[in-house]
């Protein structure tokens, strides 16, 4: 009786366990994406160029990241999205995004 019981529970603890694996990955690459956000914003906001921006983002994002940045009048605005496999070989993506905005230092150039 214990192994029909267990036989039954397996399954369904895998599945949570699992479940909470994906949970960590995600909330993991949530926070990268957020802080690669934060720091893009602040070197955009000091007046780096586009492409120094977008470089230092893809340090601290995760791995196939695309970050936009979008300079209006005295904001930047800095956005950092990935697809993340949340299941390893699994091929469910789940998208995940975070954006920054900043106003430009009164000493910043351009960008």
């Amino acid at each position: 009786m214990v192994t029909a019981e267990t036989a039954v529970v397996l399954p369904v603890l895998l599945l949570v366990l699992a479940g909470a694996v994906a949970a960590v990955t995600l909330v993991g690459a949530q926070l990268r994406c957020v802080d690669a956000a934060r720091e893009g914003a602040r070197a955009a906001a000091r007046g780096e160029p586009v492409a120094a921006v977008t470089a230092l983002t893809d340090r601290a994002a995760p791995a196939g990241a695309v970050t936009t940045v979008v300079q209006e009048g005295e904001e930047v605005r800095v956005t950092v999205s990935a697809r993340i496999a949340a299941l390893g070989p699994v091929p469910l993506r789940i998208p995940v995004s975070a954006e920054a905005v900043a106003l430009r230092e009164p000493d910043g150039g351009t960008g």
